[in-house]
């Protein structure tokens, strides 16, 4: 059997969302996320790091392949409480929790991880779970 070619990381990953604009004025204002790309009712792209692109599709616009001027892009679609976590440092954590509270965003839980990390668990406004995770929870960073 020959050997798993390499994985270079997630570049996207996608969130389905019920209001494109308040997802995006969500992650615009409360994590310092920036627009990159706008499809007007079905997509807004937003650029988290380098190389790093979170998509808010509005739910139930995917459910049909697209042709994209390039090639199809398949359908695809999710509903439910979805869980994605944003790599933040340690030192940063008292500074977090200040600036959700700014932002009357609720903490719902707070996790110390067993190998010395730590996790901050809130909800965005679809009730996508959020998490905000130091070094130490993985042993992948």
């Amino acid at each position: 059997m020959p050997a798993t070619p390499h994985i270079n990381g997630i570049v996207e990953t996608a969130l389905y969302v019920t209001d494109l604009i308040r997802s995006e004025q969500f992650y615009v204002s409360v994590l310092g996320f920036r627009e990159i790309f706008q499809e007007t009712g079905r997509l807004h792209a937003l650029a988290i790091a380098p190389g790093q692109v979170l998509l808010l599709f509005r739910a139930g616009a995917s459910t049909e392949a697209r042709e994209s001027g390039a090639g199809i892009i398949p359908p695809h679609d999710a509903r439910g409480e979805i869980h994605l976590a944003f790599s933040i440092d340690a030192v940063d954590i008292p500074a977090w929790r200040e600036h959700l509270a700014i932002h009357d965003v609720a903490v719902e839980s707070e996790v110390e991880c067993p190998r010395g990390g730590h996790s901050i668990y809130f909800r965005d406004p679809d009730r996508h779970l959020v998490e905000l995770i130091t070094p130490g929870c993985w042993d992948v960073y």
